[in-house]
């Protein structure tokens, strides 16, 4: 049950995205359209979940017992972007159109926020290795699913009539706002 709670916490209630403000790069560049949304949520998923992983692994058994616990930021970020190269690479060779869709936006899960913010809040909150895995899970769940709900709501506003002073970028953060307000109606579940 503890899990499940961890889950649904980090997917809906503490969203990444909308209620911690971490990840706003590829949440704003590459929303543009829901196939492009869906392969960087993916991608997404997959480095925030074995990178959570990893790092858990990483602190609790070499840098807890040996007193390193000050190199964790560092250690962490060398292990997500190692990450995010092995998937550039996977992504280059097996799917060639959506690397391209991504273009500059998947090299910058590197510096995403929100992947080193999962490890960081991991070692925070003492989670052991299951807790981690299932925190980043659900964290990068909740990032799939806002990015893919505002490509959804991007693609539907192209065709209407936007004001002017509201067309680009501040109907998009409008919207993330919006958004915004309504996950919090979340926080009632738990």
């Amino acid at each position: 049950m503890n899990l499940i709670l961890i889950a649904i916490g980090a997917a809906l209630v503490n969203n990444v995205v909308l209620s911690q403000f971490l990840g706003l790069c590829p949440f704003l560049g590459v929303s543009k359209k829901i196939n492009t949304a869906a392969g960087m949520g993916g991608a997404v998923i997959g480095v925030i979940t074995v990178a959570s992983a990893i790092c858990s692994l990483i602190y609790n058994y070499i840098l807890v017992p040996l007193d390193l616990v000050y190199l964790n930021t560092i250690v962490f970020i060398l292990v997500i972007a190692s990450l995010v190269q092995f998937v550039e690479m996977v992504l280059k060779k097996c799917s060639h159109n959506l690397y391209e869709a991504l273009g500059v936006y998947l090299p910058l899960i590197t510096t995403n926020c929100a992947v080193l913010g999962v490890a960081l809040t991991n070692v925070q909150n003492s989670y052991n290795f299951i807790e981690s895995v299932v925190c980043g899970l659900g964290t990068a769940i909740g990032f799939a699913i806002a990015i893919v709900i505002m490509a959804g709501i991007r693609e539907r506003n192209e065709d209407n009539d936007v004001p002017e002073s509201f067309k680009g970028m501040p109907i998009v953060l409008l919207t993330a706002g919006l958004m915004s307000i309504a996950f919090f109606g979340f926080s009632g579940i738990l």
